[in-house]
């Protein structure tokens, strides 16, 4: 039953990873080809690291599953994020048919400090622990 149940995880896994391949050569923008490696490619590697979890002999091959499946989980939203924010800012090319959200213009260019020729430490303000009542304060 569990070998079973494996096979078919694997296969599923495999399904979702093709699909992901599939998708990153396929699909017309960096934003659609993101989102088909990230998503399709995510789950296809968490199906087959249950399957591989299913079938461990040992504590080694499952604590190796784990990892592989903690680590994807956890790096690839960050590498996603990385990718459209950088492809965000340098204007790449749209398709035609992805809708952009008209608010979002303001976030294409980051905030930068006013031009001066003080340090950044002392263009913020530090937090004053001083009570404006207190005759130290001056």
């Amino acid at each position: 039953m569990t070998e079973t149940l494996a096979n078919a995880l694997l296969l599923v896994g495999s399904f979702f990873c093709l699909v992901a391949g599939i998708g990153v050569v396929r699909l017309n923008d960096v934003f659609s080809r993101m989102h088909a490696a990230t998503k399709a490619g995510t789950l296809g590697l968490a199906l087959i690291c249950i399957a591989i979890m299913l079938l461990a002999d040992t504590w080694l091959h499952l604590a190796e599953a784990v990892f592989v499946f903690l680590f994807m989980i956890a790096s690839a939203p960050v590498g996603a994020h990385l990718i459209g924010r950088a492809a965000f800012h340098n204007y790449q090319p749209m398709d035609p048919k992805t809708q952009a959200d008209p608010e979002s213009e303001p976030f294409r260019h980051p905030v930068r400090l006013p031009d001066s020729s003080l340090p950044t430490s002392e263009l913020v303000a530090e937090p004053s622990h001083k009570s404006p009542d207190d005759p130290d304060n001056g």
